[in-house]
């Protein structure tokens, strides 16, 4: 029995879903103003963790097929799930997005076409999306896990990495990081002068996941309007209420969560050598306790961490981490850390040589709604205006080793 006891906190984040997605997706691209073109046209998908994205990829097709257009979707994932045109239509249809579901057809492929070359390699297009009458590219914008800049993880980059493939997806990583927001334009801008980008379309989610905001963007104006959009972000963008930690527990990561596997701008690492890690939050250790089976068993970012469970070991597909790791060419975050047994043995390890103090224990880095903390972290949120945090302490408590905080 590890005698340890926590607080749970509730974190007031901003809340402000959207009560019928599929109607605000229809005013989004009736507001654009654009037909779009007679034929057939691609619908990027690939992305994971975007909430309602059945919902609002069925509702982007029937929009599309009420204004003359045939639909159809687009694996779009870089080098994910094994760079196969197999895995990554696998991959698609386990978020939901099945010919069934949506209605469309899925074509997956990983023959590209190229339309220009940068600094730093070649620029790709998927064949179907090159071959199509236009493409609509969909996705959510957030913060990127490797490179600040006015355009990070979204539109430009659904465009440049994921309709690209692996190729385009080895051009652009091979950037460096602080040369990355300027590669992604030049790469975003030889694919809006293909002509084949008819449309974008946005969606923003709240502190709790939820989508918040869905804008329409003509193909052409992607680039100038992402920024302001990914401004808009950071008013919904969930952080931790302490920024200095002893001990971070991460019940369980993936690409569901951040597609580095615990999203880098929450725990304030980056693990990119050559580079400094972000100013904050700073936290000594970090212990990752699970995959999500989501992630299909790549593990990218499980290198930043510092331990982790036999059972976080045995999910990892390490072909399918090592192609999606070899692609971005920043190993580190691919480095196996320490195993310990099981949940339980790992925080009885880290409680012998860093006690009890200043330790938060999260779900994932991308639902912090509720957390749990250290008996002095408790008092200290007490004062912050974001936080509620419990007068009762929770006991750690485990199931065959296994942590029963979460569900």
């Amino acid at each position: 029995m590890i005698l340890m006891d926590v607080f749970k906190v509730e974190q007031q984040l901003v809340s402000d879903p959207i009560k019928n997605v599929a109607q605000e997706v229809h005013r989004a691209l009736d507001k654009m103003g654009k037909e779009p073109p007679q034929g057939d046209v691609a619908i990027t998908a690939g992305s994971r963790g975007i909430s309602n994205i059945v919902s609002i990829t069925k509702a982007v097709g029937k929009w599309l097929r009420l204004h003359g257009a045939k639909p159809f979707l687009v694996p779009s994932m870089g080098s994910h799930n094994g760079a196969t045109a197999e895995g990554q239509q696998k991959m698609v249809e386990s978020l939901g997005l099945t010919q069934e579901a949506t209605g469309m057809e899925i074509r997956s492929s990983m023959d590209c076409v190229k339309v220009g070359t940068v600094d730093s390699g070649d620029v790709w297009m998927d064949r179907h999306c090159f071959d199509s009458a236009g493409v609509l590219i969909l996705n959510r914008i957030k913060l990127h896990t490797c490179f600040s800049g006015p355009v990070q993880s979204g539109l430009t980059k659904m465009m440049v990495v994921g309709m690209g493939k692996i190729h385009s997806a080895e051009t652009f990583h091979t950037a460096r990081p602080d040369h990355m927001p300027q590669i992604l334009e030049e790469m975003g801008s030889l694919l809006v002068q293909s002509g084949k980008i008819f449309a974008g379309l946005a969606l923003l989610e709240d502190g709790f996941d939820a989508t918040a905001e869905i804008h329409a963007l003509p193909g052409d104006e992607i680039l100038q309007k992402e920024p302001a959009l990914l401004a808009r972000h950071r008013h919904y963008f969930p952080t931790l209420p302490a920024k200095d930690l002893n001990v971070l527990i991460v019940d369980e990561i993936g690409k569901t969560y951040s597609g580095t596997g615990m999203d880098t701008n929450v725990i304030g690492r980056r693990g990119v050598h050559g580079f400094e890690d972000l100013t904050e939050p700073k936290i000594k250790i970090i212990a990752a306790l699970g995959l999500s089976e989501k992630a299909k068993g790549n593990a990218l970012g499980v290198g930043l961490s510092d331990f982790i469970t036999r059972r976080l070991r045995d999910s990892i597909d390490e072909k399918k981490t090592f192609i999606n790791a070899f692609t971005t060419g920043d190993m580190q975050r691919m480095a196996i850390p320490y195993t310990l047994q099981d949940d339980a043995e790992l925080i009885q390890k880290i409680r012998e040589r860093f006690g009890d103090s200043r330790w938060m224990l999260i779900p994932n880095t991308l639902h912090l709604e509720k957390i749990f903390v250290s008996e002095d972290l408790a008092k200290e949120l007490r004062g912050h205006p974001r936080c509620r945090v419990s007068s009762t302490p929770t006991p750690l408590t485990f199931s065959n080793g296994r942590l029963s905080l979460f569900p």
